[in-house]
């Protein structure tokens, strides 16, 4: 049997992993889809959401780390086939396992050369495009060239440190700083720059941001470890953050938040900064009070210059990403 190309009406959606469930729950309860998607491990396919209703990034799942936007099957014999007819299509592929790695290894190895390993931050994202294949049996895979992340499988992951942050949510402002450079070339915190985080405790951002040379104003009620209320580059200062005026702060290159609070009083924090005109790059995680409020949700996203995203280091919550264009990101 020839090597054949079934193509297919439809939407399928990677999710990150383990968020198959919040997925899923976004497509029922923001976009009001078919509630019995066919489903490929985690990938969820739709086949009645044609990728024509996608016209813009409010139409993507946040919980979607990567879609196929015009899925196919193909139907192979052999490893070199997959992988001969992928190469005909387009340079860059990678694949979803879920089941038969080792068979997706072999294709993958015949396909030409993309970094699938952890990365060293800070990373550059290249903005190229990149397919998405997922082995469904033996000799079929469902595929699309066309995606809507151009990293592999749509999610990056680092190389951890397990012995110098304070916590684990350093890897959040990691990921959160290389998606603002891969959205807006944005230039990450360094010598020079000045950072505001509201929050601070116990420091895993400002580790990162103090790491990268940012001198960095470290508001929370608690202090941070104390190898940062040590350091020369932060300035600690014991307070609420959300009850200061931008004018307490003064002008600062970067604005950030990891802080619990209520969605409408981080969205309202949010504006007050970017009408004063002290900041021109915010990151802010959007923490949920239970379930998700996605028109509150869709209040973030409308402002100017700015993503919402779900980080493959978020949890039960979302990121906001802001940056103002200059000329050298236009």
């Amino acid at each position: 049997m020839p090597v054949r190309i079934e193509k297919l009406p439809g939407i399928a959606y990677l999710p990150f992993e383990e968020k198959n469930h919040f997925l899923k729950s976004e497509i029922k309860d923001r976009f009001e889809a078919e509630p019995n998607p066919a489903l490929y491990g985690d990938l969820v396919y739709f086949e009645n959401a044609p990728a024509s209703k996608i016209s813009g990034l409010s139409e993507i799942p946040y919980f979607c780390r990567s879609a196929m936007l015009e899925p196919f099957l193909l139907h192979f014999n052999s490893i070199g086939e997959a992988a001969n007819a992928l190469k005909e299509i387009q340079r860059n592929w990678a694949p979803y396992q879920y089941q038969f790695f080792r068979r997706a290894n072999l294709i993958q190895e015949k396909l030409p050369y993309i970094n699938l390993k952890t990365r060293k931050f800070p990373v550059k994202i290249p903005d190229s495009p990149i397919g998405l294949y997922t082995l469904i049996d033996e000799n079929t895979m469902i595929a699309s060239a066309k995606t809507t992340s151009s990293l592999p499988a749509g999610a990056i992951t680092f190389e951890e440190d397990h012995e110098n942050p304070p916590s684990r949510a350093y890897l959040k402002i990691q990921e959160s700083l290389s998606l603002a450079s891969l959205y807006f070339g944005a230039k990450l915190p360094s010598d020079g720059t000045r950072c505001f985080e509201a929050g601070a405790c116990p420091g895993g951002w400002t580790w990162v941001l103090v790491t990268l040379g940012s001198e960095v104003v470290a508001v929370d009620r608690s202090p941070l470890a104390q190898s940062l209320m040590e350091n020369p580059l932060v300035t600690f200062q014991a307070h609420d953050a959300f009850t200061l005026k931008p004018q307490d702060i003064g002008k600062c290159d970067w604005v950030l938040s990891d802080v619990i609070c209520y969605p409408e009083r981080l969205l309202e924090w949010i504006k007050v900064w970017l009408e004063s005109g002290l900041t021109k790059n915010m990151i802010c995680t959007i923490k949920m009070q239970g379930d998700i409020d996605w028109p509150l949700v869709s209040k973030f996203a409308e402002i100017p210059d700015s993503r919402v995203v779900h980080l493959n280091y978020n949890k039960h919550e979302l990121t906001f990403i802001h940056c103002e264009k200059t000329a050298d990101s236009v």
